[in-house]
């Protein structure tokens, strides 16, 4: 087989060329590549099947090779500080989700479990999460309201206006009123755990579907500065959902769009029923949370392991408001009881499935790129390896089997991340030893917590958002490195936080690629010069002490050329080069069509009063100042067929101004497009003639000779 040559010069006065021979690669047959892939893996052997097993569960891999001399300690350690952070929190984030706080005691036991057995990561925390609690909160709100229930525990209630029936009333609606198939009754604590559940069963089938399917390329469409502003606005809408249990004022949940505007207009509307017992309580438990995570972070490499002050707080003031009876004293709201033991597993109703299929979906893809994204942080900075595929299988199943034992979504959490392994974390052991405690709460000490105020929760909910509001210092800095950057995070927090979590992702991951679509569409251009005494040629306007190339243009498109970014790229062209060789060309024939009118009168003299061995110094315009155009095609990556035809156009129009055009340093990609397009002529016989591997090559090849006469597209 005769293998293609393409031809460039090098870099000295002759001008000598040499060939390069293009490698041949062999044609390769996707159908029996499939179907060779598909024998493959429906073939079933012990060995595979061991394999199967072992990578599906990769704790039956590095489990019996576990040190446990050198690791027991670090795992049990981060384990114990974990599973302490872990109770509060998962009490705290209840109010997020909108359901009691059992749940999220049973979603933090259960992750971890599972996550053990299928995750790959070493390090990585999974269950409750703030912003995966925020969504799921979002949707039960909703979904209780559409279904007739009254959002608000705390209300006081409704004076007449008809909009809720009784308290009473609303928490004994049966789902056959709502959901047809449905014929039991349930409450609205029961109604609420059935759709978080169910909404938690789509976004783990999601996940699984995503892995089955390699679908993990999903989360490079999340930028940095997407997930950045998403979590930064979905902060500012948990804070704002906390205001009101921070003073202790009734006012309603707010649901759907501009939820943040609402709550707050409600809160000023109200702040006068402020309860004075929940404020002064909010401040002191600020103040003592605040003081200790600064000092922790001041004093962190001194101490072996952070200082629980969330469980110290939580005890404190449980204490406190249990032996001062705040709650029945000064009204202040309590958790109330929350019972030990479990539940017996129940499957999610398909009803519901059906009403937050969608809800599940953006749901599935922040909890996987979270989980992706940390496990990929860590695993890179403790020098070993992840398998994202497995990682959305273990995060997918971390949402379903535990969807049957009334747990809401999960994800993993940085700050949590972060403590374990600043304690000493080696393996996900310490996930047990965690799951151990919340264990330890869920059957034996989860009445205690009885008299805990809301307030101290919301105050530590608040707290741990420290981080992702610290994001607004940043935005100077982040200003100065990228601005298009900066304005995707302005704009998807925002959206984020003024519109709903899930309208403000989507907002940023459009807004990010319509930067991309924008950035091509009207990328840099620019005429080189000549750096003195060399053979490299740079942007006229950058640098100083350029040489121009006498009689020759050299024009850089610092993009693909495409069918978006055509005229951009003519536009640019004509006007660097000021040239516009259509516009040249009308004017020569208006000019010739004169001159033969005054032929054919019989007058000798043209219309510019030139004699007719004269003319031909006319018809050359004095603005063209140049006989070659070198395109640098070393940022152009591809080319579609209009970015083709677009090269072919100016070929064609600078060669009736007997204008030379040349290419210089395009990629084998651009080049193969190039033949199959036409460019080069049937046979290629002119290609080395068109077609340079660099840009001084193709100025000397400019100085030294002019284009034959049938290279010609």
């Amino acid at each position: 087989m005769e293998r293609p040559l393409e031809a460039t010069r090098m870099e000295n006065n002759t001008s000598s060329c040499f060939l390069m021979e293009r490698k041949t690669h062999a044609k390769i047959n996707r159908k029996e590549v499939i179907l060779a892939k598909l024998r493959k893996s429906c073939s079933c052997t012990p060995q595979k099947l061991k394999n199967f097993l072992m990578d599906f569960f990769p704790v039956l891999r590095w489990l019996p090779k576990y040190r446990c001399k050198e690791y027991i300690w670090g795992d049990v350690m981060s384990g114990l500080v974990i599973g302490i952070i872990l109770v509060p929190q998962a009490i705290a984030y209840s109010l997020l989700a909108g359901l009691k706080p059992i749940y999220s005691l049973y979603t933090s036991f259960f992750a971890n479990i599972i996550y053990f057995l299928m995750g790959t990561s070493r390090h990585v925390s999974v269950g409750i999460f703030s912003l995966i609690s925020l969504m799921v909160g979002q949707v039960v709100d909703r979904e209780l309201l559409l279904a007739g229930f009254d959002l608000n525990d705390d209300a006081p209630p409704a004076s007449g206006d008809g909009s809720l029936q009784n308290d009473n009333l609303s928490n004994t609606t049966a789902f056959n009123l709502t959901i047809v198939g449905i014929n039991a009754e349930c409450g609205k604590e029961c109604y609420a755990i059935g759709i978080a559940t169910a909404l938690t069963f789509m976004a783990g089938v999601y996940q699984v579907l995503m892995g089955i399917f390699r679908l993990g390329f999903v989360s490079m469409y999340l930028s940095e500065s997407v997930l950045d502003g998403f979590a930064t606005g979905a902060s500012l809408t948990i804070l704002t959902a906390q205001v009101k249990y921070l003073i202790g004022i009734k006012i309603p949940r707010s649901q759907g769009h501009g939820m943040l505007v609402i709550t707050w207009i409600n809160i000023f509307r109200n702040i006068s029923q402020a309860n004075l017992c929940d404020v002064i309580t909010s401040a002191i438990c600020i103040v003592v949370l605040v003081t200790a995570k600064e000092l922790g972070d001041r004093y962190k490499h001194k101490l072996k392991f952070p200082l629980p002050t969330e469980l110290v707080v939580i005890v404190v003031a449980t204490l406190v408001s249990h032996y001062g009876k705040l709650n029945e004293v000064y009204a202040s709201s309590v958790s109330g009881a929350i019972p030990t033991g479990f539940i017996p597993p129940k499957v999610p109703e398909f009803n519901l499935m059906l009403r937050v299929a969608l809800d599940a979906l953006p749901l599935a893809i922040v909890s996987f790129v979270f989980t992706v994204s940390l496990s990929e942080m860590f695993a890179k900075k403790y020098a070993y390896t992840i398998r994202a595929n497995q990682e959305m299988f273990a995060v997918g199943f971390c949402n379903i089997i535990p969807s049957f034992f009334h747990s809401f979504a999960t994800s993993a959490a940085l700050a949590k991340t972060l403590v374990k392994t600043s304690t000493g974390c080696q393996t996900q052991i310490s996930g047990v030893i965690s799951a151990m405690v919340v264990l330890l709460v869920l059957l034996f000490l989860a009445p205690l917590f009885y008299s805990l105020q809301k307030c101290v929760l919301a105050c530590i909910i608040i707290v741990s958002l420290r981080g992702a509001l610290r994001k607004f210092q940043d935005v100077p800095a982040r200003y100065q490195v990228n601005k298009v950057d900066t304005l995707v995070w302005v704009v998807t927090m925002s959206a984020s936080a003024l519109v709903s979590t899930e309208i403000g992702l989507l907002v940023g991951i459009v807004f990010s690629m319509l930067c991309i679509i924008v950035r091509t569409q009207r990328p840099r251009t620019a005429l080189l010069g000549q750096i003195q005494d060399t053979s490299f040629y740079e942007d006229d306007l950058e640098y100083e002490n350029l040489s121009t190339v006498p009689k020759v243009k050299i024009f850089r498109f610092e993009a693909p050329l495409y069918y978006a970014n055509r005229n951009y790229f003519l536009k640019s062209l004509y006007r660097l080069t000021n040239l516009d060789p259509n516009l040249e060309a009308a004017r020569r024939k208006k000019y010739e069509k004169k001159e033969k009118q005054h032929l054919k009168k019989g007058n000798h003299r043209t219309a510019n009063g030139l004699g007719i061995g004269e003319t031909t110094l006319q018809l050359v315009p004095k603005q063209i100042d140049f006989q070659t155009l070198v395109v640098d095609c070393s940022s152009i990556s591809f080319l579609d067929t209009t970015g083709v035809n677009t090269l072919k156009e100016i070929l064609k129009d600078y060669k009736n101004l007997n204008i030379s055009v040349l290419l210089a340093c395009c990629n084998p990609s651009v080049i193969d497009s190039l033949k199959r397009g036409g460019y080069f002529g049937k046979d290629f016989g002119c290609m080395q003639e068109m077609l340079f591997y660099s840009i001084h090559n193709a100025v000397l090849f400019a100085k030294d000779q002019k284009l034959p006469a049938d290279c010609s597209v």
